[in-house]
């Protein structure tokens, strides 16, 4: 029995190795470019950009908070995205931060009173899904939410902010193109706004840089510059992968947040 075993498993592992070597000589011959592990087919419109069309989610704990966090009965533990570990926070602020996270159950804007998450939370706020709609040679990228069907236009025809302050959201957003990178300059946002639910704050002088980039077809890299020399000593960075729905006949449904008992008046 043991020798019968024995060449049946010598056999199985032939064939694995004919099966293997032949799917190998089988494939086509690749340019060295194409080959290439720091190169990644990406889709493209007609125009040549890079298309973004689809609908993309975020997974992990950003929301939760953006810097490394234990799991607790409400949440997962998440490693951080922030790329320099450290928010550089000035003191006043890192003083106001920790109030908030001590009380983060009680003051999020976000999870408390159902306000629209600023940028760049709602591009993670709760694991949410977002679409993105893209035309070749459009003056702008259209960016639609899940959450309270929020929605961001983002200029891409050259033209500036407009003028003086306004109390936005999610800001004012003005893109270009550096290569196959999209980046977007956003300012114009309200005080206030929280960038997750660990009570990381921002105030009204709030810029961001947001980058978008694909890494293939079905990751995009999201890194974001942020800039509020009211809240912090630098600007810092965070940086996630979001992933392209491909599920058939995906697509974004309704997300309505009440902050009150809902059932008990509509019942």
């Amino acid at each position: 029995m043991i020798v019968s075993s024995t060449r049946c498993f010598t056999r199985l592992a032939g064939a694995l190795l004919v099966a293997s070597a032949f799917g190998q000589s089988a494939k086509p011959v690749s340019s060295p470019r194409a080959s290439s592990p720091h190169v990644a087919a990406i889709p493209r419109l007609a125009d040549g950009r890079p298309d973004f069309n689809g609908i993309w989610q975020a997974i992990g704990g950003a929301d939760i908070d953006l810097q490394d966090h234990a799991a607790d009965k409400y949440a997962p533990g998440a490693q951080t995205v922030v790329e320099e570990h450290t928010i550089p926070y000035l003191p006043a602020s890192l003083q106001q931060r920790d109030q908030n996270h001590a009380e983060r159950n009680n003051l999020d804007p976000v999870t408390t009173r159902c306000n629209l998450p600023g940028v760049p939370r709602i591009t993670y706020a709760r694991n949410l899904p977002f679409q993105i709609f893209q035309l070749p040679k459009g003056d702008k990228i259209t960016v639609l939410y899940e959450y309270a069907e929020a929605h961001r236009f983002l200029y891409t025809n050259g033209t500036p902010h407009p003028p003086g302050h306004i109390n936005w959201y999610l800001g004012d957003s003005r893109a270009k193109w550096e290569g196959d990178t999209l980046v977007v300059d956003s300012i114009d946002f309200l005080d206030g706004l929280w960038l997750d639910h660990a009570g990381d704050t921002t105030s009204p002088d709030l810029h961001l840089v947001e980058r978008y980039k694909l890494l293939d077809a079905d990751h995009l890299d999201y890194n974001v510059e942020i800039d509020d020399p009211k809240t912090y000593a630098k600007p810092w960075h965070i940086d996630l992968v979001l992933y392209r729905r491909k599920e058939k006949n995906f697509q974004l449904l309704d997300y309505v947040c009440y902050a009150f008992p809902y059932e008990k008046y509509y019942p």
